[in-house]
C-alpha cells in the first residue's frame, strides 16, 4: 500500500492511497474460507461447498469490506505519524471503481488542515476586569433572605403586604353572582404575584371571612399562574366565560424571619463557626464575594475570547468544511441549513482552535488525581450542608469514585477544572487593569456587551 499527499486549494490536502492485492488478499480469503466452513448451500454438506460458488456469492462486498476496513486503519494512522493536523475527518472523493474486474485500487481523499498558529499573550494586551463591590445593601439583604429561609409560618387576623392569604375562589356572572357551574377553587393568594397595584391594595387590612370581587386577570396577568391558582389548563384560563370572581379570605398565613442569633448562626454554618452578627454578616459578605467574583471571572472569560479572537484572525477551510458537516450529520441536513449556522459554528470552531493552542503552549493539563480531589471537596460541602457527617477519606474515595462514573459529571468536572487553569494563564498573562463597579452596573455592562457580540 502506497500513501501520498498532494496540496489542495482553500487549506485542503489530496491524500491518495494505492491499494494492490497482495494487501488485502490475504485478509479476504480468510473471511471466505470462514463463509465456506458455515455456508450451508443447497445440495452440499455445510463446509463443503466449492470455494468457486462461495466467491460468486461473497467475494465481492466481502473484498469491499475488507478494503475499506484497510483504508481507514492505514489512512488514520498515516495521518497520525505524518502529524497532520487535520479538520473535520477525511472525505472520500467519488470515482469509478471497478471491483468486479480491478486486482489494484486508487482512492483520493479530502482532507481539511488546521491553520498553523502561535498564540503569544504579551503584557501589551490589555483587558479591564471588573469587580464587583459588595455593598452593604447586598449583605443586609442577603441576611435577610437567610433569616427568611428559617423563619416561621403563623396564622394572623389582618392582612399585610407579603402575607400568604388563603381563599375560597369563586366565579361569578354579569351580576356578581356566583356563576352556576362556574369555576370553584381553594387556593393561596401571593401578593408578591399580584401585577396591579390597585388590586394588590385590596388585599391589604383584610380579616378572617372577609370578601373581595375583581377582574383576575387583570389582577393576575401571567397565564401559568391563574392555571395553577383555578386548577384548571390555560386554554381553559385564556377562554373564560367571564374573569370576574369572588374571594373569600379562609386563612392568613404570616413568615415571621428568624433572628439573628446564635441559633440561627449554628442552623447555616454549623455549630460554633459563627458567635456573633458581625460575624455572621462578614461571612455572608465573603460568600458574596466569591459568587461575584464568579461573575467577574465569566466576563473576562468571554472579554478575553472576544480578544483574541479578533487578534488571531485566520482563515477555516470554508467549503470543505459545509462539505463535511452535511456528509456527516446524523440528521439529514441541507446546505441551506449548514450556511444559515455556519458562521456560529465557525466562530466556535476557531475559538477551540485558539484554546488548544493555549493548553499547549501553557501547559495546561488536568490529572485523574485533581478530578478525584475536586469531587471529594463537593462531596464534603454538600454534606455540610445538609449536616451530614462528613466521613473519612475512604468513604469520601468511595463516594467520588461512584460520582466519576458518570461521564457527565465528569466532564463537568474536567471543564470546570480546566476552565479554572485557563483562566489564571489569563490573569498572569494579560495586563488587567481592576475595575471596582457595583453589582447593578455590573449587569448593565454584561447587557450591553452581549449586544455588541
Amino acid at each position: 500500500m502506497q500513501i501520498t499527499t498532494e496540496n489542495s486549494k482553500n487549506q485542503t490536502i489530496i491524500i491518495t492511497v494505492e491499494v494492490t492485492e497482495s494487501d488485502y488478499v490475504d485478509n479476504v480469503n480468510k473471511v471466505l474460507e470462514d463463509y465456506r466452513k458455515k455456508a450451508q448451500i443447497p445440495g452440499f454438506r455445510k463446509g463443503k461447498t466449492p470455494m468457486g460458488i462461495i466467491k460468486k456469492q461473497y467475494k465481492k462486498p466481502v473484498l469491499i469490506d475488507e478494503i475499506n476496513k484497510l483504508i481507514q486503519e492505514e489512512l488514520y494512522k498515516y495521518i497520525s505519524t505524518q502529524k497532520i493536523e487535520t479538520l473535520g475527518s477525511p472525505l472520500p472523493i467519488e470515482n469509478n471503481i471497478d471491483w468486479d474486474n480491478s486486482q489494484d485500487f486508487i482512492f483520493k481523499y479530502e482532507v481539511g488542515i488546521a491553520p498553523k498558529m502561535e498564540i503569544n499573550i504579551t503584557q501589551k494586551d490589555k483587558l479591564d476586569y471588573y469587580k464587583i463591590k459588595v455593598e452593604n445593601k447586598i449583605v443586609d439583604d442577603y441576611c435577610n433572605d437567610i433569616a427568611k429561609r428559617y423563619g416561621k409560618m403563623s396564622s394572623v387576623n389582618k392582612s399585610i403586604e407579603g402575607d400568604l392569604i388563603f381563599c375560597i375562589i369563586e366565579q361569578l356572572d354579569s351580576s356578581g353572582n356566583i356563576l352556576k357551574n362556574g369555576i370553584s377553587n381553594e387556593a393561596t393568594v401571593s401578593m408578591d404575584y399580584i401585577k396591579d397595584d390597585k388590586m394588590k391594595k385590596m388585599f391589604l387590612g383584610l380579616n378572617v371571612s372577609d370578601e373581595i370581587s375583581l377582574n383576575i386577570k387583570t389582577a393576575f396577568s401571567n397565564i401559568s399562574d391563574l392555571s395553577a391558582m383555578l386548577a384548571v389548563d390555560q386554554n381553559t384560563v385564556e377562554n373564560l366565560d367571564s374573569d370576574e370572581f369572588k374571594f373569600t379570605v379562609k386563612n392568613i398565613n404570616r413568615l415571621q424571619p428568624a433572628d439573628l442569633n446564635v441559633e440561627l448562626f449554628d442552623k447555616v454554618y454549623g455549630k460554633g463557626e459563627v458567635k456573633t452578627k458581625k460575624e455572621f454578616q462578614q461571612k455572608v459578605k465573603d460568600e458574596a464575594q466569591l459568587q461575584f467574583d464568579s461573575e467577574s471571572n465569566r466576563m473576562l472569560k468571554n472579554d478575553v475570547v472576544n480578544f483574541l479572537m479578533k487578534k488571531f484572525d485566520f482563515k477555516l477551510p470554508n467549503d470543505y468544511l459545509k462539505n463535511w458537516l452535511t456528509k456527516t450529520s446524523d440528521k439529514k441536513i441541507t446546505m441551506e441549513q449548514i450556511e444559515k449556522e455556519y458562521e456560529m459554528y465557525s466562530k466556535s470552531l476557531k475559538w477551540q482552535l485558539i484554546e488548544n493552542n493555549i493548553l499547549k503552549k501553557y501547559e495546561i493539563k488536568v490529572v485523574e488525581d485533581e478530578v478525584i480531589d475536586y469531587a471529594k471537596k463537593m462531596i464534603k460541602l454538600q454534606m455540610k450542608q445538609y449536616g451530614q457527617p462528613e466521613g473519612d477519606d475512604k468513604q469520601l474515595l468511595e463516594i467520588a469514585n461512584n460520582v466519576l462514573k458518570n461521564e457527565k459529571e465528569k466532564k463537568k468536572i474536567y471543564d470546570h477544572l480546566y476552565d479554572e487553569k485557563t483562566l489564571s494563564v489569563y490573569k498572569e498573562q494579560f495586563k488587567l487593569k481592576e475595575k471596582s463597579i457595583t453589582y447593578d452596573d455590573f449587569v448593565k455592562l454584561a447587557k450591553e456587551k452581549n449586544k455588541n457580540i
